[in-house]
């Protein structure tokens, strides 16, 4: 047989292969999307994604046939190890609620891992699980991944859904770890080493699970109780005090002190019960001498998350005998945007220094 042809024919079947593969790839996504089972994705099922995925929606009737689900890239993080997308951990009253493993590359298969959280940023509002694919975001986790966490990504329900709060968004958090518990055997995971980074709003969410007793937050009958232990947590321009609103000031005009206030508190009016609400979303009300470590990263020019709440924890910490290492980037703004330079020390050294704080603890 000509040469030429031999290869046109094997290359077509490689082809065919890798088309094949991606649809299966995508059946299998759509079916775990598909709550209700009905044969189509409902806004309501993927609300999460829907803004990144609704030009596949080319009817407008804000529902997704397999095949046009199958014309969206699904985002992931690309490693080396196993990897499970869209495992369902809760269902509420507004939306279900997913995750994603990432495993390291090994040959060895009974052995557990450690669960490094990733709870992504938003202001509480927006985001979703599929943030870790993003710069600066991704640098750090396809690290961890190499030294042998299996990272987690989750979602969680955002207010702007006008029935749910900020405490939500925690309880939420804590809920897919207590799912990752009661599952762990199933999923070769250790909920007794469980470490969490978040940035923004996920940086907040991130220091609540690291400091904040889980048993005050309760969630979903079926995993409330299932017991974790977090050994350390990290914190990129994360809030760590709503009590104080200086600590939201700027010299942005366009930026008001109180602005993620009706997060917290939605429609309650009731001065005593707004300032409770304020004070169980503030992490530094948790902070204690027996804390497990918390690393607080901040931009010294960020008028989203302001360096003081980093300042403001460390300066507790102090106080207590509290373990929270603090590290300021220079020249930069929310997200590590440049800011009036480029930033001190780069995104390279920003993730050399995270990884290291979680190796330092690993157990």
């Amino acid at each position: 047989m000509n040469r030429f042809l031999i290869y046109v024919l094997c290359f077509s079947g490689v082809i065919h292969a890798q088309n094949t593969n991606q649809l299966e790839f995508h059946k299998t996504e759509f079916q775990k999307l598909d709550s209700n089972t009905n044969g189509v994705l409902e806004q309501s099922e993927i609300n999460q994604i829907w803004k990144q995925i609704r030009t596949q929606d080319i009817d407008n009737s804000k529902t997704l046939t397999l095949e046009e689900f199958s014309n969206y890239e699904i985002p992931y993080l690309k490693t080396d190890g196993k990897i499970e997308l869209n495992i369902k951990y809760k269902s509420t009253r507004e939306e279900d609620l997913y995750l994603d493993i990432y495993y390291p590359d090994t040959k060895i298969t009974n052995k557990t891992y450690p669960i490094m959280l990733y709870t992504h940023g938003g202001g509480w509002f927006n985001g979703s699980k599929e943030n870790i694919v993003k710069s600066p975001v991704k640098e750090p986790f396809l690290e961890l991944v190499k030294q042998g966490f299996a990272v987690v990504s989750i979602n969680y329900r955002l207010t702007r859904m006008q029935s749910v709060l900020m405490r939500d968004c925690v309880i939420d958090a804590m809920d897919a770890v207590r799912y990752l518990s009661k599952h762990a055997d199933d999923l070769n995971l250790n909920a007794n080493q469980v470490y969490v980074l978040g940035d923004s709003a996920g940086g907040q969410i991130a220091q609540m699970i690291t400091l904040a007793d889980p048993n005050d937050f309760k969630g979903d009958e079926q995993l409330y109780g299932h017991p974790y232990n977090v050994i350390a947590g990290v914190s990129w321009y994360g809030p760590s005090d709503f009590t104080i609103q200086k600590l939201f000031e700027t010299d942005d005009p366009t930026k008001e002190a109180d602005r993620f206030s009706s997060r917290i508190i939605k429609t309650e009016s009731n001065p005593t019960k707004m300032a409770e609400m304020y004070k169980e979303m503030s992490p530094i009300f948790y902070l204690s001498k027996d804390s497990p470590p918390l690393f607080m990263m901040a931009a010294d020019d960020d008028t989203t998350i302001p360096v003081g709440h980093a300042t403001h924890m460390k300066a507790q910490a102090n106080r207590i005998g509290a373990n929270v290492d603090m590290f300021i980037v220079k020249q930069a703004g929310h997200n590590w945007r440049k800011a009036g330079g480029e930033i001190i020390p780069p995104l390279e050294d920003i993730t050399k220094r995270t990884v290291e704080f979680f190796q330092k603890y690993k157990l």
